[in-house]
This record gives structure tokens, sequence and C-alpha cells, in this order.
């Protein structure tokens, strides 16, 4: 039995957010909204923000940032399949996310790690170097 909401209604930000699994916790949730993770409709907002159909959403997730439209409301987690169907993500928003994931993985092959630790005489030359 799914409990969708009926158009009318609304729901907390932070609990759509649980239930549509972009957070593991409501606290996390909470924590995101509340630290400007989360902007509702192009603003800071609260967590007690009642969420409402059509309404954009831009959330951080790790290095993602997306960009996503709230289609229907859910205040119960279920499976990921129907948490999917909650939300539409914006395709400008895709575009962005695969090109900084194609940035990101091309800085780390062209830009390994060393080997190794500098050594004293290294410290001292890159101490020097960006002392300037």
């Amino acid at each position: 039995m799914t409990k969708s909401l009926d158009p009318t209604s609304s729901i907390r930000l932070d609990k759509w957010l649980w239930a549509a699994r972009f957070y593991k916790t409501r606290a996390i949730a909470k924590e995101m909204i509340n630290g400007g993770k989360v902007h509702y409709n192009g603003q800071r907002t609260k967590s007690s923000k009642m969420a409402e159909l059509d309404a954009v959403i831009k959330l951080r997730q790790g290095y993602d940032e997306k960009e996503i439209v709230i289609k229907k409301l859910s205040e119960q987690r279920q499976k990921a399949i129907f948490a999917q169907t909650l939300y539409q993500e914006t395709s400008d928003s895709i575009a962005k996310r695969e090109t900084y994931a194609e940035a990101r993985r091309l800085n780390v092959l062209n830009n390994p790690a060393p080997d190794h630790k500098p050594d004293k005489k290294q410290r001292r030359q890159l101490i020097r170097f960006k002392a300037g």
C-alpha cells in the first residue's frame, strides 16, 4: 500500500527529501537544509518549509549538485523505484553533473599522486616556492 498524498496537500521538505531517498535519515536532511545545501525555488529555506508540486529544489550530494522538480508528494519512505517517481531531474542538471564527473575523472588520470613523500630538501624547496 503506497501512501501518496493528493496534489492539494503538502509535506515538510525534510520529510519529502527523506522519502525521495536523497538522504538516509530525516535528521541528515534537516542538517543539509539548515546548512544551506538545499535551495527551494532558488532560495535558502528551512526544514519545516512545506514542499509543493512543481517546486524546483537544488541540492548537493557529495561532489554532485542536482536540480530537481517535485512531481509527487509522499510522506513514506519506500522502494527506490517508487522514490524516483517523486521527482524529475532537469536536463541541464544532468548535463552539468556528467561534465563535472568527466572533469574529475580526467583530473585524477592527469594529476596522479606522487610515489613518495618529499624529503627534507624538497620540502624546503616547496616552502620557498610557495612563499614566492
